[in-house]
């Protein structure tokens, strides 16, 4: 693989990430706890499902086939997504969705913040823009955090249950591969190593206000990096997929 298939499938890491989480986060509306949070879900799904769309536009062009942000949200298959395993985790309740969100945006909140500083410029740009709307995110879930957890009884533990059941998938937010490693040095990409401190740090002052504890089990599911997905992706593609692959010429 050269530089540039690797710049490639970097860009769509982050972009299918963001796509496949706001259709996750776009499955809340209309059915949130309460008018307000419903359009504040909704606003957030808006924005990660805008960020893929810049980050989309810049994948096809560096591709250089001709093919367009749509080609490449709707005309791929499950092994060719490269999106995290957390983000295409069902929504269970919403303490699930919250979770995974803010477990998400902490990461995000800081990979950003790196990617500002990257020589693709274009990239560097989408990370200032999108690290703006990262910041509300990772504001609006930690406090929904703390909400659920300093709540109920039950509040506190279906948050627990949730925590427990994601805490899995957060290895798979680091994973890097040899392409990645060749794009750090030329500037390009985070070493995701560099940032995972910081989004501990982040998480566990979260956790501690929230009242949640580590989950006992420590096993890590990982391969998303090379297109290895749960079972949950294909059926989110399905849905995602399927005005656009049965009418693909509609203009609208």
């Amino acid at each position: 693989m050269n530089q540039n298939e690797a710049h490639f499938n970097y860009i769509l890491r982050l972009a299918d990430t963001n796509l496949v989480l706001g259709h996750r986060l776009s499955e809340w509306s209309g059915h949130g706890p309460y008018l307000e949070e419903d359009i504040a879900m909704t606003n957030i799904a808006l924005d990660m499902i805008g960020q893929a769309n810049s980050l989309l536009q810049h994948a096809a062009k560096l591709e250089g086939k001709g093919r367009t942000e749509d080609d490449l949200a709707y005309m791929r298959n499950e092994r060719e997504f490269y999106n995290t395993l957390l983000s295409e985790q069902k929504n269970i309740d919403f303490a699930f969705t919250i979770v995974r969100q803010f477990l998400s945006d902490a990461f995000d909140f800081h990979l950003y913040k790196k990617l500002e500083s990257s020589k693709d410029e274009t990239l560097a740009a989408l990370a200032v823009k999108g690290g703006k709307e990262v910041t509300y995110h990772l504001r609006h879930t930690a406090a929904w955090m703390e909400r659920l957890g300093d709540g109920t009884e039950e509040s506190h533990a279906r948050l627990q249950k949730a925590w427990n059941e994601l805490w899995a998938y957060t290895a798979d937010l680091f994973a890097m591969n040899t392409s990645d490693r060749e794009l750090v040095k030329a500037g390009i990409a985070v070493d995701n190593e560099t940032i995972k401190s910081a989004w501990l740090k982040t998480v566990e002052e979260v956790m501690k206000k929230a009242h949640l504890t580590m989950p006992a089990n420590t096993w890590q599911h990982s391969g998303s990096r090379e297109g290895k997905h749960t079972e949950h992706l294909g059926f989110l593609l399905a849905e995602m997929q399927y005005l656009h692959r049965t009418y693909p010429q509609a203009q609208w």
